[in-house]
């Protein structure tokens, strides 16, 4: 007789009994080994990205089955707000997706059809052959899927702030998540994540989303924008990323070995 399961919590059950913003470590490096490392560090959350890393489909699954085991909620985001893309990535057991590069309510609900079954949307029924089902042994999957997974949409453009308030009103949309590198490179301060400019387009989304009942979440690997946003009302904040802690690590750790001075290590990627 197999052995029957029940679906993993997605980031939005974590969100539902948190008793404060969770903090979450980006991996970028596509190693299963560094995502475990990271999975039992003591963070909430890890943030598998597809997007700016060479992470694949084979990548992914290793990593989702690498943190299983710890108390940690996997985030998967896709490289595409692409159906196709977003099926694959469902498939594979990804419950929470964060979907890059969404400007306004059209491409919100099409984020939000890739992800639900017909009637309602345009997943693909494959569960008797993908990990999502646990290959049928889920029960009832087909009939409850949508309750299982966690959409959020990224807020990284000016014209994603300008359109905020319909994005986070957006049935089937959980939350936002809000890239100040991009919102600050379409607002014309590129690599100023800090400009007032670029704060205050965050904390209008972080109210926007709040103030529809929606989950907000924010990128600030420096600690006291973390923190800053954490008090403004973000649910969850992704503060630091595997390859950016190696980096700075091994420099400090290089410096203190030679006589020449060390640069200043950034603040934010």
């Amino acid at each position: 007789m197999p052995f029957r399961v029940e679906p993993d919590p997605s980031l939005k059950d974590a969100l539902k009994d948190a008793v404060r913003p969770l903090a979450g470590i980006w991996v970028c490096s596509a190693s299963p080994l560094i995502a475990e490392i990271c999975a039992g560090a003591g963070f909430d959350w890890v943030f598998i990205d597809a997007e700016h890393s060479p992470n694949d489909l084979q990548n992914i699954l290793a990593q989702l089955q690498a943190v299983r085991s710890y108390p940690v909620v996997p985030v998967v985001r896709p490289a595409v707000n692409d159906p196709v893309v977003i099926k694959q990535f469902l498939d594979l057991g990804a419950q929470s997706l964060i979907i890059p590069m969404v400007n306004d309510a059209q491409q919100a609900s099409a984020a939000v059809a890739a992800c639900q079954y017909p009637p309602k949307g345009v997943r693909g029924v494959g569960s008797a052959l993908a990990r999502s089902a646990r290959w049928n042994r889920i029960d009832g999957y087909l009939a409850r899927a949508d309750e299982t997974i966690t959409l959020m949409v990224q807020i990284e453009a000016d014209e994603a702030v300008r359109n905020v308030q319909e994005i986070v009103e957006t049935d089937g949309v959980d939350g936002i998540f809000i890239g100040p590198s991009d919102l600050a490179a379409s607002m014309g301060v590129i690599g100023q994540q800090n400009h007032p400019d670029v704060v205050a387009a965050v904390i209008t989304s972080i109210n926007a989303a709040k103030a529809a009942g929606k989950y907000a979440g924010v990128n600030a690997f420096d600690q006291n924008s973390a923190r800053k946003y954490m008090d403004a009302g973000a649910d969850f904040v992704g503060v630091g990323a595997d390859v950016a802690l190696l980096a700075r690590a091994t420099e400090a750790l290089a410096a203190s070995f030679n006589s020449g001075e060390q640069a200043p290590a950034p603040k934010s990627y």
